[in-house]
């Protein structure tokens, strides 16, 4: 069932928008400056998710913007202009897609990269470094402890890999799985390799789709929660302690698979806040043809919270200035205390 969850939430986001386009934009609209201006700000209104957690007033974005439309601008100002108007909302998922120019909030720009893999593999891994398809991996003090690196959920997962990967530390102490700076790509692999760390189906988060709107204020309305859950592999699975390391890097699939670690007793979360992206996004097209998209559903976690700011972890870390020249990295090597604690 699981695998059909997404397709599901996603069949709804676009139901909801193909019925609010009927009520809302009425006969085609006249391709102009001001109007795909007033298009791509109220069809925000109307569709996004998360207005009240990133604290923004539209209203007073669209005061700000609107003097700086013409009729005498060229589409290459009408660009800039309507990308720093999304860019306002400092969502990585909130895009504008021209012939000529891609807007994009940098959402690495929130914090420093907490990671430098060389360090890792020529101090850490040494001989026991091992490449399965998208992981390296290898031993840590003494064999105690696995150590896998998982850069992009964009990276497809197989069983095979996963089977071959456990079987190597099951007979560690515990796992360090690193997602810093993992930018995110299929929901579909956050299942896949959560699966493997459960021993019973388990209610990871909670979905909802944004259902109505007052001007962009925080009593906007949601669909009921739909819970989702995670059942145990029929493969090899891990639940001895884990620690995930994360960090402003990691995002959209990345922060997915950190807030469904808060519903996991085996697994801590160490580093720094993931950089968000807890929305999925969806759109269309403005009178002149570009492409907009934004988040239209939130993630709420198992505790309630909603994280679309970023994913805290338990245990705060980030790496020291002076790492270069030590050759450690500190946030590696507090979760290796961890472990080696339990």
């Amino acid at each position: 069932m699981k695998r059909y969850i997404g397709f599901f939430i996603l069949f709804l986001i676009t139901m909801s928008f193909v019925g609010c386009e009927k009520v809302f934009l009425g006969k085609e609209t006249e391709n102009s400056p001001r109007n795909n201006f007033v298009w791509l700000w109220q069809k925000v209104e109307m569709g996004y998710s998360f207005f009240d957690v990133k604290d923004v007033e539209w209203d007073s974005v669209y005061t700000h913007y609107k003097p700086m439309i013409h009729e005498e601008m060229t589409d290459e100002q009408l660009f800039d202009v309507l990308a720093q108007m999304l860019n306002e909302l400092k969502d990585g998922h909130v895009n504008l897609i021209s012939p000529f120019k891609t807007s994009k909030f940098e959402v690495t720009s929130l914090g420093p990269e907490n990671i430098d893999f060389r360090i890792i593999k020529d101090n850490y891994l040494g001989d026991s470094i091992v490449y399965t398809g998208p992981f390296t991996h290898g031993f840590l003090e003494n064999k105690q402890i696995g150590y896998i690196r998982y850069s992009s959920f964009s990276n497809t997962i197989t069983s095979v890999q996963l089977d071959y990967m456990l079987s190597r530390y099951k007979d560690t102490k515990g796992l360090i799985l690193d997602i810093r700076q993992n930018g995110g790509g299929y929901v579909t692999n956050v299942f896949t390799l959560l699966s493997r760390f459960i021993d019973a189906k388990t209610q990871i988060y909670s979905s909802q789709i944004k259902s109505g709107y007052k001007g962009g204020s925080p009593d906007t309305t949601f669909s009921d929660p739909v819970p989702v859950y995670v059942s145990p592999s029929g493969g090899v699975n891990y639940t001895n302690p884990i620690v995930v390391l994360t960090d402003r890097g990691t995002y959209s699939a990345g922060s997915f698979f950190a807030v469904s670690c808060l519903a996991l007793p085996n697994v801590t979360l160490m580093g720094d806040t993931t950089g968000g992206g807890l929305g999925l996004p969806n759109g269309g097209q403005l009178p002149n043809g570009w492409i907009y998209r934004f988040s239209v559903t939130r993630t709420i976690a198992v505790d309630g919270k909603n994280y679309e700011n970023g994913v805290p972890p338990h245990h705060i870390a980030t790496l020291l200035p002076d790492h270069n020249i030590t050759q450690v990295d500190n946030i590696l090597e507090d979760a290796i205390v961890l472990i080696m604690s339990k």
